[in-house]
């Protein structure tokens, strides 16, 4: 039987404990599917791994998908120039990334929009929400297959951080989103903008003070070791879009693509139902490594959320009223 393919770029890493070897049989073809996330436990490399196992199974004969993890094959800044080549067919992105392809996407990072994942979920399946996975389709060849939730993020660094003001004069590393920089901004503290394989070592020798990000993200690269805590602010969405390009998805037969679509989209719905447990657990699992979590009260939560809001009105002639409302009513 085939096993899920975990192409790896070296052999001390080909036996690594979460990885296989790629056992693609001839006549195949191969898809890669590159993405910059470590771990076995993280959303994106059970779904990630969960996609490759059940194409292999379903379409075997037809194709066979290889996953390299961990930015073995491509790191943050090179993965959409290779899905644009032809290099991969393949990529799972951080929403943020888009901004220099759309400032649409840039709903999905404005700071407390959603409460939470099932509230992100549901303007996912409107018709806004499925639009926008088209939305690169004409100008760039991009092509969203879904939404893979990662979990809410959460603010960490070298002090605790118990109100907004606590972040003066910091260094937060955050994703390439203009959304993201002026939320920084707001706190009185310094955005600066980093591949996500650099940022345990810039948190490790004092390079930026702080991140935000999710309880699997800080779990899993083992951020908690470098930071003096985690506060629980919940304050934005961390999700991937599960893309492909249109040159791919054209070269397949009518029937091989809808088969293909359909396995993405189960995909996909099984694996956001399993976020929130993931997420559950991984918190958990910073406390019993030793990590400290800072809880808030709703008032002191307010008080995050007063400083943030006014980022919406800052961005909302470039992503849209209307789209903002329909995020933030969903």
């Amino acid at each position: 039987m085939k096993k899920i393919s975990l192409a790896l770029t070296s052999l001390a890493l080909a036996f690594s404990a979460n990885t296989a070897l790629a056992n693609c049989d001839a006549g195949e073809r191969v898809v890669k599917f590159s993405h910059v996330t470590g771990g076995t436990t993280h959303p994106k490399v059970v779904a990630a791994n969960s996609f490759a196992d059940r194409v292999n199974k379903e379409m075997n004969g037809k194709l066979c998908v290889e996953v390299f993890p961990n930015s073995t094959l491509f790191g943050d800044s090179k993965e959409l120039e290779a899905l644009l080549l032809g290099d991969v067919q393949l990529l799972a992105p951080s929403l943020s990334k888009f901004g220099s392809y759309t400032d649409k996407y840039g709903v999905f990072d404005l700071p407390f929009i959603f409460k939470d994942m099932d509230h992100a979920i549901r303007f996912t399946k409107t018709p806004e929400g499925k639009k926008l996975l088209l939305e690169m389709d004409d100008y760039a060849g991009f092509v969203g297959l879904g939404y893979w939730m990662s979990g809410m993020k959460y603010f960490s660094a070298n002090k605790p951080l118990i109100k907004p003001s606590d972040a003066k004069g910091l260094k937060f590393r955050v994703q390439t989103s203009d959304v993201a920089k002026q939320m920084i901004s707001a706190m009185g503290a310094s955005p600066q903008a980093m591949a996500f394989s650099e940022v345990y070592s810039a948190l490790q020798t004092g390079v930026v003070d702080g991140q935000e990000n999710t309880w699997s993200n800080i779990y899993t690269k083992k951020f908690f070791e470098v930071q003096d805590s985690v506060t629980e602010t919940n304050h934005q969405l961390l999700a991937y879009l599960f893309m492909t390009s249109s040159e791919f998805l054209d070269s397949l037969s009518a029937e091989d693509r809808t088969q293909f679509l359909a396995i993405a989209d189960a995909v996909t719905q099984e694996a956001n139902l399993s976020v929130k447990a993931k997420e559950a657990a991984n918190r958990a699992n910073i406390l019993k490594a030793g990590g400290k979590i800072n809880s808030l009260t709703p008032e002191q939560l307010q008080v995050w959320v007063e400083t943030m809001k006014p980022v919406w009105k800052q961005f909302e002639s470039y992503i849209g009223k209307d789209l903002i409302n329909a995020a933030a009513g969903a």
